[in-house]
């Protein structure tokens, strides 16, 4: 079972503005190091994930990366945008969404 207080913080995140999706925005988030968190979904390519971890690697960006459970349908779904790969460009919102996938794991128990 899917966290719903992730996607509504993805959701306030993306009505504030401070929500990357695709590649190329999140991309763009991690060269200017905006973002604080890049979220990768479930079905996504490990190509796509080690393109944009060397890219923030090389761009020294301060991001977390994490792979989540969600797939793109999900987050189509909940969001009404289709994408892999977002960054969280606020660092409270980033805080909150780690906070509560950390929660998500542990009771899940992974």
């Amino acid at each position: 079972m899917h966290n719903d207080k992730v996607i509504s913080m993805l959701g306030l995140a993306r009505r504030a503005g401070e929500l990357s999706m695709g590649h190329d925005m999140a991309e763009q988030a991690i060269v200017k190091k905006k973002a604080r968190l890049l979220l990768f979904c479930s079905d996504v390519s490990p190509r796509l994930i080690n393109e944009l971890e060397k890219t923030a690697q090389k761009h020294n960006a301060r991001v977390t990366v994490l792979k989540t459970a969600y797939t793109m349908d999900d987050i189509h779904y909940s969001i009404g945008y289709r994408a892999g790969v977002m960054t969280v460009n606020n660092e409270n919102i980033s805080n909150r969404i780690i906070q509560l996938l950390s929660q998500e794991e542990s009771v899940n128990g992974n």
